[in-house]
Order: structure tokens, then C-alpha cells, then sequence
């Protein structure tokens, strides 16, 4: 019996340090995307950031399923809610800075608007 909860252990130490890998992965892929300068490498890093996430994810659910991994508390909708409203008034806000920063200076509304 012991050396299934040693083999065990050490599973689980290996897919956690798979998933904190993909998790790391996934932030690169992202950066990278985001920063791209070229739509071909734009979209290669977005195809492998998109497989990434949907491999982090079923290791994430395997290790779920097998008690290996602790979820936090799920998030009240309501809470959930006011911070997606609150982010949307920030973005809406910095566009119309952005706007009248650019009318101010006799400037176009940036490209990425």
C-alpha cells in the first residue's frame, strides 16, 4: 500500500508540474500573439496558444476527477457581472481618451480601436 501512495505522490507532482507548464505556455503564446507584427505568426501563435488551452484543460479535468487538483469556490454571477461592467466602463473610458486625445492633437483614432 505504500508504494501506491508514493507512486501516487509522484504523479501527481508530474501533472502538477505539466499543468503549471501549460499555464506558463499559455501566457507565452498569448504574449506573443498579442505582439505579433506578422498575421501568419499572429495566427500560428494563436492556433498553438488554442491547443495549449484545450490541453491544459483536460489534464485539468483528469486531475479533478482525481482529486488532485483544489478548485476554489466558484464565483457568484452577480460578482462575476459587476467586474465584466466595471471592465467594460475602463475600456470605454480610455477609448474616449484616446479619441479626444487624438482630436486634441489633430490626430486619427489609433488603428487598434
Amino acid at each position: 500500500m505504500a508504494q501506491q501512495t508514493k507512486g501516487s505522490l509522484e504523479e501527481k507532482d508530474w501533472l502538477n508540474t505539466i499543468i503549471c507548464d501549460l499555464k506558463r505556455t499559455t501566457r507565452e503564446y498569448a504574449t506573443a500573439a498579442t505582439e505579433s507584427n506578422c498575421q501568419v505568426v499572429r495566427q500560428e501563435f494563436t492556433r498553438l496558444l488554442n491547443d495549449t488551452l484545450t490541453l491544459q484543460g483536460r489534464l485539468f479535468d483528469f486531475m479533478k476527477q482525481q482529486n488532485m487538483y483544489n478548485t476554489s469556490s466558484p464565483a457568484l454571477a452577480q460578482e462575476v457581472s459587476k467586474q465584466i461592467q466595471q471592465y467594460q466602463q475602463s475600456g470605454q473610458q480610455a477609448f474616449q481618451f484616446a479619441q479626444m486625445q487624438g482630436s486634441q492633437m489633430g490626430q486619427q483614432t489609433p488603428a487598434f480601436m
